[in-house]
């Protein structure tokens, strides 16, 4: 217990870390406040426009969607064609008034994005003060001073990943409340809150939820790449590195050589397909699903969210595992 407090004013004290809190504090300010200012309360002749404008839209919806019904009863061939989907996409229900009004923040229409926006920020924060905190403790011989106080090495490394974990989940859970409730607040005071219905809250929960086990992840891999490395520097080196060549370099050689599905191998796509659900990528080359009869080929194929977190959990617990490993065998002197 002693190291369990010990650890947690170590790392509420790191300057580092206090400086990245400022920075998460400042940039989700920011996007409050341009929220705020580029959002007013809709007026009466606004929101008349914009139901017009959306029951217009509605009309022409109904008559799609009952030909798109009519096509997949039938099991017309080309309806995948025209229509590029299921026809639930196109329910004349989906379109509401709110589409319509301009420089209006409608809560349940676009809280998602900005719920995406906050965490990448955490995992961010997460990723840098995770190889900071060990880091600098390797480089500066504080681990050293600190195994000859508690001689356990992988006591002291587990309670160390422990403590950050627990603390950035804290923080992030803290940050996530006050972030969707002030965004909530500016669309009762300066917008419009929507039609948010038991659906809306469950989708908003999913992503939140998934996105704090995608800061804990991230937190974590910066944590044992640090370790591994020795070094703050090395874990920023492993991030640059793979953004660099893999992602955006080896885009580019499997676009030349024609591989047909380069984003199965990006570690972005998985990401995406987790925090979202879903992600929808189409192949490049190679074979499709011809629909037949219609000349139509589809190259579309979807990652799900369960193949996201078995190769992000996967990747998290490999590169612990090679963290305790090499630590328990290290010589720190």
């Amino acid at each position: 217990m002693n190291l369990v407090r010990a650890e947690i004013g170590r790392l509420a004290a790191r300057r580092f870390v206090q400086l990245m809190l400022v920075l998460l504090v400042t940039a989700f300010g920011v996007t409050v406040a341009t929220t705020l200012a580029g959002s007013h309360q809709p007026t009466a002749v606004e929101i008349r426009v914009a139901e017009a404008r959306a029951e217009q839209q509605r009309a022409d919806a109904r008559l799609w969607y009952a030909e798109c019904l009519r096509a997949e009863r039938a099991g017309v061939p080309d309806r995948e064609v025209r229509y590029q989907g299921d026809c639930a996409d196109i329910h004349p229900d989906r379109i509401d008034a709110s589409d319509f009004l301009t420089g209006v923040f409608v809560f349940d229409r676009q809280i998602l994005d900005l719920t995406y926006f906050l965490i990448a920020f955490l995992c961010l924060f997460g990723f840098l003060v995770g190889a900071s905190y060990i880091g600098a403790d390797l480089t500066s011989g504080g681990m050293t001073n600190l195994l000859l106080w508690r001689p356990q090495r992988m006591v002291v490394l587990g309670t160390k990943l422990g403590t950050l974990l627990g603390g950035v989940l804290g923080l992030s859970v803290v940050a996530s409340a006050a972030y969707l409730g002030a965004f909530r607040l500016i669309a009762e005071v300066r917008g419009l809150p929507g039609s948010p219905g038991s659906a809306f809250w469950t989708d908003l929960a999913g992503a939140v939820t998934r996105g704090l086990l995608l800061v804990l992840m991230v937190t974590a891999l910066g944590f044992a790449t640090a370790t591994l490395g020795r070094h703050t520097s090395a874990a920023l080196g492993v991030a640059a590195g793979y953004g660099v060549l893999w992602e955006v370099g080896g885009r580019i050689v499997m676009g030349i050589i024609d591989v047909a599905r380069p984003d199965r191998l990006m570690l972005s796509s998985y990401v995406i397909a987790w925090v979202g659900g879903e992600i929808r990528l189409w192949a490049l080359a190679g074979d499709c699903a011809p629909v037949p009869g219609s000349g139509y080929c589809d190259r579309s194929y979807s990652i799900l969210w369960p193949a996201g977190l078995v190769v992000l959990l996967g990747l998290t617990l490999l590169a612990l595992g090679g963290a305790f490993a090499a630590f328990r065998r290290r010589d720190l002197a």
